[in-house]
């Protein structure tokens, strides 16, 4: 665990061997969100749609269950017209 100091301005310096570990390099963008009583920093991805893809691989198929419920609700619409 590391310790820093705020400045007067409420600015920190994130120690290197995180910043290393990370990826956070000087620019770079971070995300920071207030979780219950501490903060959590993250660095943002460069192209955060090509970090994000293939992240629903291997779940259950929505078009699946999509055509799955359509047949059921089609088997209710013949029965009820008889």
């Amino acid at each position: 665990m590391a310790i820093v100091k705020t400045s007067s301005k409420g600015q920190i310096v994130i120690p290197k061997k995180i910043r290393q570990k990370l990826g956070i390099m000087p620019g770079k963008k971070v995300s920071i969100q207030v979780v219950g009583q501490h903060v959590e920093i993250s660095p943002i991805p460069d192209d955060p749609v090509k970090a994000l893809r293939g992240i629903l691989k291997g779940g259950p198929s929505l078009a699946d269950e999509l055509l799955a419920e359509r047949k059921k609700d089609n088997t209710i619409d013949e029965k009820s017209r008889l």
